[in-house]
């Protein structure tokens, strides 16, 4: 039983659906014929429309801010993100970095004179405030020379106590100062971080005596975001253009053709962040995406309707096919439009709130975009008088020669390609969501240090510090009671109490609060750092409290100033996902109830967590939400489309399994190769799927088209492939080309994100062209045209 590696004798299958496929474009409805018929004729009218559009679309555009922190990821109304700005209202804002000053012997004067010229040159920052086992000292002395003999008297007392090794300001090799910078947004934040590392260079920096000045926080991780953000963005697209501009001269071989194409991309993009700017939008750290998948998705579109229109028989009148073109792709086109838009626009579902408005942003760019390519595109193409094949033979002719050899392999190897994808598919839903008792489910990336270029300084200075302090991640134990409570000694002593019974948790770093304070006072008077069992002292510890709040900043960012009603704990710890801070809340709160039962005087207290560390673990607790919930949406949704587009039950199913398989395998290749979701990868799915869609909808398009035409499988793919296959083939090449730009990124999310995506449109499209017919020869019974040609008919009587 063979198979013939040529189509059979008569008229091509191209040649034998054509007729028939100018029918279905001239049966469009007549509204539709006489809509491309109006923009080809008021084409100067429709240029000049866009041209007086444009240019408050790009004065809109260039006012975008962005602020790539990583606190933008979740939303301003999010409950745990307005507890944040209320705790900050009673206890100023901040944001906290550490300056770790390594040295062979930190207490060496050279060391503290280094030491001493930073803090001085950091007081002087507008917005900075630090404090550090140095400048408690210097306070209780009011100031000092540093001299071997002071040098000595501070070592005595920076190590003659453990609260401020504890606290993470002294340490073997090194001493640390505290940092709080008070910014709101990316300039400020900018502005203090430049302040702080001129005032460490002008001091002397990391030279000798001291080994290294590691500066690290959120302050620098947001910083160094926003910077890798901004420098990687230009190139993402300097990238994209000159792909575009190889891939349509090599294709086209036609300079009008890239004219066209540039001028309806660059509209695209202009209108679609002109909006954004002009409703005040913030980009983030994932809007790169937004403008790539805009030129993504409208060069794809571009070529599938350009490849059509240059698709000219001998003989056809341009115009008129210039209609039939736009006809013939219009329910396609706007299929996979609306299936891109779906898969961005599902992820309104997710909880993160950049990830939720860069979807909804994308689904606008979307029907921008198709109003822009299928009103400016056939205008410029008039205009420019593009040529098609008939002027000029267009590239790829061995795209022939392929679909034989696809048509062919499909039907000989149908069983091995359809169990192989459904296998690759099944153990790549393994990957990813795991399998009770044998694999886990993927891990989540939450640590902001893993969103740092690994190798950059900052990455280095900020492993290295997690190795010697305490942690870097913050929760805030937000205390809430009524007026003057804070300074009453039982709750003092309840206070302590709990401070003790957090710092003896193996899952807690360190902890400072108000009590903690007050021992330092008592350590810096000349007493011993414990706390009081004498009920007359702690009763003078409390009224030294109330005297002390309005005149020691440090003292305020713990207690309430005015009515002493509200203190905190800071607790800091390594805890930086989910579930690591779900089981330190646990703690905390077991502490609290376990304090108050013990102290009735703190029953009229309320405990509240907040901080940046609950923020992140709501972060990593959305993503896989984000993931699940929109890529169901998703599908639902596109399928619903088939259910529309396609009549055939098979076909909509049919029609997914490329994308199916793409996403799952690179889930596989993802767990294989060690890599994490995270808010990057996490968007793979919708994006994979949104936009390989828009092949399948085009192949089954087709191969509808010609089954309309009464022919048999092999014609109707054949027809299909003919059509669709080389604009598939090019498309998928755009698609993976764009995203494969992300791999220049200098932050590792985006590295990854822009290569599994490039893999993925890969294997979608391999799918395509193997899986995908071999299951319409199953589900079909069909068989190809010759051996049916070979069969004996069935005896009649």
């Amino acid at each position: 039983m063979s198979m013939s590696s040529s189509p059979p004798d008569g008229p091509s299958a191209g040649e034998a659906f054509a007729a028939s496929s100018y029918r279905d474009a001239s049966s469009a409805p007549r509204w539709l014929q006489s809509f491309f018929v109006s923009i080809v004729k008021a084409r100067w009218l429709v240029l000049v429309l866009y041209a007086v559009l444009l240019p408050p679309s790009i004065y809109f555009a260039v006012q975008v801010n962005s602020d790539n922190s990583i606190d933008r990821l979740i939303s301003a109304d999010d409950p745990e993100r307005v507890a944040n700005r209320e705790f900050e209202k009673v206890f100023g804002a901040g944001e906290y970095a550490v300056l770790l000053i390594e040295a062979d012997d930190p207490f060496a004067p050279a060391v503290l004179e280094r030491m001493n010229r930073i803090e001085q040159g950091l007081r002087d920052l507008p917005q900075v405030q630090v404090n550090s086992a140095l400048s408690i000292y210097r306070r209780a002395k009011g100031g000092f020379q540093i001299t071997p003999e002071t040098a000595a008297a501070f070592k005595s007392f920076a190590t003659g106590t453990d609260l401020l090794r504890r606290q993470g300001l002294v340490g073997d090799d090194f001493l640390a100062i505290a940092v709080v910078l008070e910014v709101h947004e990316t300039g400020e934040r900018r502005q203090a971080v430049d302040g702080v590392e001129r005032v460490v260079e002008q001091a002397g920096g990391s030279s000798p005596p001291v080994r290294a000045v590691r500066q690290v926080g959120l302050p620098y991780v947001n910083v160094h975001l926003h910077e890798a953000t901004t420098r990687s963005g230009p190139r993402y697209f300097v990238l994209f253009g000159v792909f575009v501009v190889l891939l349509t001269l090599g294709l086209y071989r036609s300079f009008r053709a890239l004219l066209s194409f540039l001028i309806t991309l660059a509209t695209c993009v202009s209108l679609t962040m002109g909006y954004i700017g002009m409703v005040g939008g913030v980009l983030t750290i994932v809007s790169p995406m937004l403008p790539m998948m805009v030129l993504v998705t409208a060069t794809s579109c571009l070529v599938y309707l350009h490849s059509r229109f240059v698709a000219c028989p001998e003989g056809r009148p341009v115009e008129e096919h210039r209609v039939f073109a736009l006809a013939n792709k219009f329910v396609a086109c706007t299929a996979s439009i609306f299936a891109t838009a779906v898969g961005f626009g599902a992820l309104a579902v997710s909880r993160i709130h950049p990830i939720r408005q860069m979807g909804m942003w994308v689904a606008l760019g979307m029907f921008i975009t198709w109003i822009v390519v299928f009103t400016l595109f056939p205008a410029l193409q008039k205009i420019l008088h593009t040529p098609t094949q008939q002027e000029r033979r267009t590239a790829a002719a061995w795209f022939v020669q392929l679909i034989e050899w696809i048509i062919r392999v499909s039907y000989r190897r149908r069983y091995a390609f359809v169990a192989g994808s459904l296998l690759c598919a099944v153990l790549g839903a393994v990957a990813l969501f795991g399998l009770p008792g044998y694999v886990a489910r993927m891990q989540v990336l939450t640590n902001p240090v893993e969103y740092i270029t690994p190798s950059s300084q900052l990455y280095a200075d900020t492993r290295r510090a997690e190795q010697v302090l305490p942690g870097l991640s913050i929760s805030e134990v937000w205390l809430k009671g009524s007026l003057g409570i804070v300074s009453e000694p039982a709750v003092l002593n309840g206070l302590y109490d709990f401070e003790m019974r957090l710092g003896a948790d193996p899952q807690v770093g360190s902890v400072m609060g108000p009590t903690t304070i007050l021992r330092i006072v008592r350590y810096l008077g000349g007493q011993t750092d414990k706390w009081p069992t004498d009920p007359d002292a702690v009763e003078e510890m409390a009224g030294d409290l109330e005297g002390m709040v309005p005149m020691e900043p440090m003292l305020q960012r713990f207690v309430q100033k005015h009515s002493l009603a509200q203190t905190h704990f800071s607790v800091i710890s390594h805890a930086v996902d989910h579930d690591a801070f779900e089981l330190l809340a646990q703690s905390i709160r077991q502490h609290w109830q376990d304090t108050v039962s013990k102290h009735p005087a703190l029953k009229p207290i309320e405990l509240k967590l907040v901080g940046i560390a609950p923020l992140q673990a709501k972060v990593s607790q959305s993503l896989v939400p984000t993931l699940v919930e929109s890529f169901e949406l998703t599908v639902i949704i596109i399928f619903s489309t088939f259910l529309l587009v396609f009549r055939s039950g098979a076909a909509r199913l049919l029609a997914m399994i490329p994308s199916l398989f793409a996403i799952l395998v690179m889930f596989g290749i993802m767990r294989v190769s060690g890599m994490t979701l995270n808010v990057a990868t996490i968007l793979i799915a919708s994006t994979v799927l949104g936009t390989s869609e828009n092949d399948q909808i085009h192949f089954f398009y087709h191969y509808q088209e010609a089954k309309r035409g009464h022919g048999t499988a092999e014609q109707a793919l054949r027809h299909s492939l003919r059509v669709s296959g080389r604009a598939i083939f090019f498309a998928t090449l755009i698609n993976a080309g764009g995203f494969l730009a992300f791999a220049m990124a200098d932050l590792p999310p985006f590295r990854q994100f822009g290569i599994l995506s490039a893999v993925a449109f890969v294997l979608s499209m391999i799918a395509d062209f193997t899986a995908l017919p071999a299951a319409l020869w199953l589900v079909f019974r069909d068989r190809p045209d010759a051996e049916r040609a070979a069969t004996p008919a069935p005896a009649t009587r």
